[in-house]
């Protein structure tokens, strides 16, 4: 228990990426994690639980919900100070309600695994009303309540601004495939060269969330960036067939990393003088603007690659934004 809770980030022979945090039954749950979930899911999980076990300092199997209720203290911060934006403390509620789930999850595991002196989640499923009549669920509070807000957007001029601002052709076909194309940041960096269909303008996404595949259409405008990315800066040396690599330092030919493409985002963001434009609003931009032009809901949700409509919050027939 000396080390826990420090997360090690392990990568194996096949380059599977795994983690753990240096206890017994927390490590089998990531293992767990790990053979469902995607790599995105997977990190996040791990941080999610350090951060947990760092604010409350005991065995995971000493947890009560008392312990529960300190940690949502902890995450929602001082409240003498509030952001103007949300008139929260803190880290946001997506945040904090990400956090509590996968603490629920790890209970949940502990439970089901019926050889741990853990009999019931000691993480709350809510909080009862005084409602009357309906399900159990119905007279339940959240714990932590998560506002439904419609994501931001980039102006086309803000667009211009940061596309300018990016000084590599790596790093304008990566945004563009975002705002042009609608990619997640996991989905631009799972790129492989088999997934690039230059003579139909199209994009093989594999990589997507939950693991579904699509096919979507990319402007010209991202092949030549790409193309001459390809043709003028990738290194020679790079045996990976991921498209986008590092070009520099220890890694340079290797797969490039979420941190390092929202390195590049943010420096951009900075010399552009924008205050948000995250590879989450660059794909909300384009998803929001196909929507705009007149494009149909389920031809949106095609191109986002949601399970239904309902993924995105909010949006009727006319011009609402999209989310996920």
């Amino acid at each position: 228990m000396s080390s826990f809770p420090c997360v090690v980030r392990v990568v194996s022979g096949s380059g599977q990426v795994r983690y753990r945090l240096g206890e017994r039954l927390v490590d089998r749950y990531l293992e767990f994690v790990a053979g469902r979930c995607r790599p995105n899911t997977l990190r996040a999980v791990a941080f999610d639980v350090k951060a947990f076990f760092v604010v409350i300092g005991k065995d995971p199997v000493q947890v009560s919900a008392a312990d529960v209720f300190e940690f949502l203290a902890a995450q929602r911060g001082d409240r003498s100070v509030v952001r103007l934006a949300d008139r929260e403390s803190g880290l946001s509620a997506r945040t904090i309600a990400r956090r509590l789930s996968s603490v629920s999850g790890l209970y949940a595991y502990l439970v089901a695994r019926g050889d741990t002196p853990v009999r019931a989640s000691p993480v709350p499923r809510g909080l009862m009303t005084r409602r009357q009549g309906g399900t159990m669920r119905s007279r339940m509070a959240p714990l932590v309540r998560v506002p439904r807000t419609l994501p931001r957007i980039l102006s086309p001029a803000e667009a211009d601004r940061l596309i300018g601002a990016l000084r590599r052709h790596r790093d304008r076909a990566m945004v563009l495939g975002m705002l042009l194309a609608g990619l997640r940041r996991c989905e631009v960096l799972g790129l492989r060269f088999e997934h690039v269909q230059v003579a139909d303008r199209q994009l093989m996404v594999v990589e997507g969330k939950g693991g579904h595949h699509r096919v979507v259409p990319a402007a010209s405008r991202f092949f030549d960036e790409l193309g001459a990315y390809l043709h003028d800066e990738r290194p020679a040396t790079a045996v990976t067939d991921k498209v986008f690599v590092a070009l520099k330092g220890p890694r340079c030919g290797l797969p490039l990393s979420a941190e390092g493409l929202d390195e590049i985002l943010g420096g951009a963001r900075r010399r552009a003088g924008l205050d948000h434009g995250t590879c989450h609003e660059l794909r909300h931009t384009c998803l929001t603007r196909l929507r705009e032009a007149g494009m149909a809901l389920e031809a949106v949700q095609a191109q986002a690659g949601h399970a239904s409509i309902e993924a995105g919050p909010g949006l009727p027939a006319s011009g609402r934004r999209l989310a996920g």
